[in-house]
């Protein structure tokens, strides 16, 4: 089992969300807090990437490479059961790679963008 963390805005409040990959047949456990300790920055020379919290389409990128960026800042949206969700920033840093196009879907995981 691994357990994945992601940074979802609702209502204009930041959440941080894990979520656990189970077995199927397995109970999940999730939990959703509000977003208040920082998280460390990845080290130097290492990227983060900012992954697709859920399956849909890219409704707009709102970044382009090179972009310096600060933590909570939204970076793209995503459509997903017609609803339009806010990608936001994990930590500061740099756009260093963009690697999906608007109107591209995505699956659950896929690597959106980058941030050094």
């Amino acid at each position: 089992m691994s357990i994945k963390t992601y940074n979802v805005k609702l209502n204009g409040k930041v959440y941080e969300v894990e979520i656990e990959e189970v077995k199927a047949g397995s109970q999940p456990t999730m939990s959703a807090t509000p977003s208040q300790a920082p998280k460390a920055s990845a080290p130097a020379g290492a990227g983060q990437a900012v992954e697709a919290p859920l399956q849909g389409s890219m409704f707009n990128i709102l970044v382009k490479e090179g972009q310096a960026v600060k933590k909570g800042d939204v970076l793209a949206v995503l459509e997903a059961m017609k609803m339009e969700n806010e990608i936001i920033a994990p930590i500061d840093g740099t756009v260093s790679a963009i690697h999906v196009e608007k109107g591209q879907n995505v699956n659950l995981g896929d690597t959106i963008l980058e941030i050094a």
